[in-house]
């Protein structure tokens, strides 16, 4: 495979990444890269996650790859720069927390981030808030563990919402005015999260930015397919080789392609 476009993920989070990108892109050929057998990431030390993202990112450089997609937050936090320094002539995108919209659409409102451990604890997160947090009352929450609901193949069952009730019970009698979602897996578990945190509540999420990004890096490097080159292809593979992940990766796409965000 060569000429395409790698996204990578701790798991197969990122896919909610890689549909955005693919119908920004549909002449593209893509390889969504998911790391099951290490996931999840947002526990981990960061050395070990940086050091997990520079090796992946070097094969898939020696596959063919033309740019690079980290479709993971806690991934970006502890990896992209060093990406960017390494190989300057490769287009490469991340993803972070969709706090400027919400904040910016939000004035003086409450503002819950929902992300990993490792993505709340990180100095671009901080940074974040610090550029954007505003006058909103933001509030950083870890979850760790909902992450491997989506792994599982649990995202829209009674038993992730009742562990999102659970979590966000201490949250919601103050009222909230947004959610932001800071880890790609979370998108999966949009229907229930809305459902407990009710209609008026907006959720965001990064990935429709981080897809526009990524085309305008391709398009800016002179790397972008003709339109109309024909559909390009999307192959999925997992450090975890069970039959069930790779049919999780691909029921995951198909099936949620018409209704992302």
């Amino acid at each position: 495979m060569k000429d395409f476009i790698a996204v990578m993920d701790s798991g197969v989070g990122g896919i909610s990444v890689l549909i955005p990108m693919h119908r920004l892109m549909p002449d593209e050929n893509f390889l969504f890269y998911g790391d099951s057998a290490n996931a999840p990431y947002g526990t981990k030390s960061t050395d070990m996650v940086r050091s997990r993202v520079l090796e992946l990112v070097a094969d898939f450089l020696d596959e063919g790859a033309k740019a690079i997609a980290i479709a993971c937050n806690t991934a970006t936090s502890a990896a992209v720069k060093d990406l960017r320094e390494i190989y300057p002539e490769v287009p490469i995108v991340g993803i972070e927390p969709a706090l400027k919209p919400a904040v910016t659409e939000h004035e003086g409102g409450r503002i819950l981030v929902m992300a990993t451990p490792m993505t709340i604890r990180e100095e671009k997160f901080k940074n974040l808030l610090s550029r954007y947090g505003g006058d909103c009352e933001v509030i950083p929450l870890p979850c760790p563990g909902l992450m491997e609901y989506v792994e599982g193949g649990k995202a829209d069952t009674d038993e992730v919402e009742a562990f999102l009730r659970e979590l966000l019970s201490p949250y919601l009698s103050g009222g909230l005015d947004a959610v932001v979602l800071g880890c790609t897996h979370y998108p999966f578990i949009r229907k229930r999260l809305q459902r407990v945190i009710g209609s008026d509540v907006e959720i965001y999420d990064g990935s429709l930015g981080t897809a526009k990004e990524l085309r305008r890096r391709i398009s800016d490097a002179g790397l972008l397919r003709p339109s109309g080159a024909g559909e390009g292809t999307i192959c999925f593979r997992n450090s975890d080789k069970s039959e069930e992940k790779q049919k999780l990766s691909e029921e995951l796409f198909y099936s949620h392609r018409e209704h992302c965000h």
